[in-house]
């Protein structure tokens, strides 16, 4: 019996065939669903053919990556009240881009963020700039993602050996690239819908039985909770993830405000916006994808609740310092001391599903990369570069991402890797943000303001990270050994966020009175497209 699941040998096997088995449907899925010609439309946005409920959940797909799913439920079964207010951001986060920038991205962007913002900026110094940061924020997150897949199947498992890791973490690596490369945004809109079924079905049902536990009151799970977590009622109230910062309080609302920023413009997920065929389609698409995120929020809630209730603090952070493993130990002890063959079944599936949301999740991040590469990068070279061409560079380009993302990972596999995520969701909130803000309302905007936010927001956050309290001076940072926490906070937001909206409004100023003017007459003359879709966005 595993160690690390209590799992008999033969649950173990069900778990890498149900790893095996979803590994090879999802590889043809994209064989099958990917572009059958040389057609950008097809590739870049599969037509706009799925529908508002299909899209949607492929938009929830996107957006629960497996950084939410282990490091959200760790943060929750270890900090309690902090944590859930954390996966609230999250769901705050599609609620601002559902009301704020989806429809507008919509209606100027064709294939990439670099279309949306070159609509009324153009030039081709700001599409590298948005691939820059593009690259910037999603790379992080994609090794977070593949070095997760050895620790988690190590986990399920039961194995500990170094190269099996290793092997896992490029052979998985080389899937995901695939899935990119060969399906496309259809291919791997089709893996994120299995992905998010699967994942809140089974995540549902195992809340139901944890909820059971507790005669169906969510009050004696919240106390139960408290009881094992070793800290008593301070769990369910604010401050116990930032106790022993310079100003609690303070780290808290920007690390709220990093997440409902940063999570809402990340490339990956704004890319969805161009797949739906209308404003009213992508209004219904981000309905369903709020839906779904919501009431996966309150899964993840009550299963990490129920991990720390059932099995108590210190197992989870024996098992994990940082909790990562909460949502399957929750699993686990929910089927309680005798499991029969239907609850392994169930949490074969559970694990089946965490296993392909790092599959799929890494496949968007790639994709969106190779997207912006092919298309902002090269295709924007030439007046009239052939779609053959561009396709086989998008293709391409998934693997000159896909490759350096799989070597770091394998570096990074025995750090900790929340600074990487915090690094990802700054970017977003201090460069992207301000940027598709500006750039979508802000009439007087001009190329070097935006040029100044893209890369001043970046750098500030690359310059101030080093410093916070997740890369060094305690015990579960990433050198834990090392202390040069001259920034003391969790995030870089408090100053990078404010930096990033100033910057772009200095550079704008500095343009001079000629400049923003005709910027604010370009801005007019297709501000009803942008704000309401009246002519239909071209190529």
């Amino acid at each position: 019996m595993s160690t690390f699941t209590g799992f008999s040998d033969s649950a173990q096997a069900m778990s890498l065939v149900g790893f095996s088995t979803i590994a090879t449907i999802t590889l043809l899925l994209c064989v099958m669903t990917g572009p059958d010609r040389d057609d950008l439309d097809e590739f870049y946005t599969g037509y706009g053919s799925l529908s508002p409920l299909r899209n949607g959940l492929a938009i929830a797909g996107d957006y629960i990556s497996a950084a939410t799913v282990l490091g959200t439920g760790g943060v929750i079964a270890l900090c309690g009240y902090d944590g859930i207010v954390l996966a609230l951001s999250t769901t705050l986060s599609l609620l601002l881009l559902m009301f704020l920038l989806a429809e507008p991205l919509r209606n100027t962007g064709r294939f990439t963020m670099g279309d949306a913002l070159a609509r009324r900026l153009p030039g081709r110094g700001v599409r590298i700039a948005v691939c820059a940061v593009t690259l910037a924020a999603l790379l992080p997150l994609m090794v977070v993602q593949l070095a997760g897949t050895g620790q988690l199947i190590a986990f399920v498992l039961g194995f500990s050996s170094e190269s099996l890791k290793t092997g896992c973490v490029i052979g998985l690596g080389a899937l995901m690239i695939s899935y990119a490369a060969i399906g496309g945004m259809k291919g791997t809109a089709l893996i994120q819908i299995l992905k998010i079924v699967m994942l809140v079905g089974s995540g549902a049902v195992v809340a139901v039985l944890v909820l059971g536990r507790f005669d169906w009151d969510p009050g004696a799970l919240f106390q139960a909770a408290a009881h094992h977590s070793g800290v008593g009622t301070a769990f369910l109230h604010s401050g116990l993830e930032f106790t022993g910062g310079l100003a609690p309080r303070l780290d808290m609302i920007a690390s709220e405000l990093t997440v409902v920023l940063g999570g809402a413009c990340l490339p990956h997920i704004t890319m969805r916006m161009y797949t739906a065929s209308s404003a009213r389609q992508v209004r219904r698409s981000m309905s369903w994808a709020v839906s779904v995120v919501a009431l996966f929020v309150l899964v993840i809630t009550v299963v990490a609740m129920g991990a720390t209730a059932l099995v108590g603090r210190t197992v989870i952070t024996q098992a994990d310092p940082q909790g990562n493993t909460a949502y399957l130990l929750g699993s686990r002890a929910a089927f309680g001391a005798d499991v029969s063959t239907a609850e392994s079944f169930l949490f074969t599936t559970v694990t089946t599903a965490i296993f392909l949301t790092l599959l799929a999740s890494v496949a968007g991040m790639i994709l969106a990369c190779a997207n912006s590469l092919a298309h902002d990068v090269f295709a924007a070279r030439v007046q009239e570069m052939p779609a053959r061409r561009e396709m086989l560079l998008a293709r391409l380009a998934a693997l000159a991402v896909g490759a350096p993302a799989i070597l770091l990972a394998i570096l990074a596999q025995h750090r900790t890797l929340q600074p990487l995520v915090t690094l990802s969701f700054s970017i977003g909130a201090s460069a992207l943000a301000p940027a598709l803000v500006y750039g979508l309302f802000w009439r007087r905007y001009t190329r070097r303001g935006v040029l100044w936010t893209l890369i001043g927001g970046t750098l500030t956050v690359l310059v101030l990270m080093p410093g916070t309290n997740l890369v060094s001076g305690s015990p579960v940072s990433a050198f834990p050994a090392a202390d040069f926490n001259w920034f003391p906070f969790t995030t870089t937001g408090i100053v990078s966020i404010p930096a990033g909206f100033a910057l772009g409004w200095l550079g704008t100023m500095l343009s001079g009175r000629d400049t923003t003017q005709r910027q604010r007459r370009q801005y007019e003359a297709i501000e009803s497209r942008i704000l309401a879709g009246a002519v239909r966005r071209e190529s």
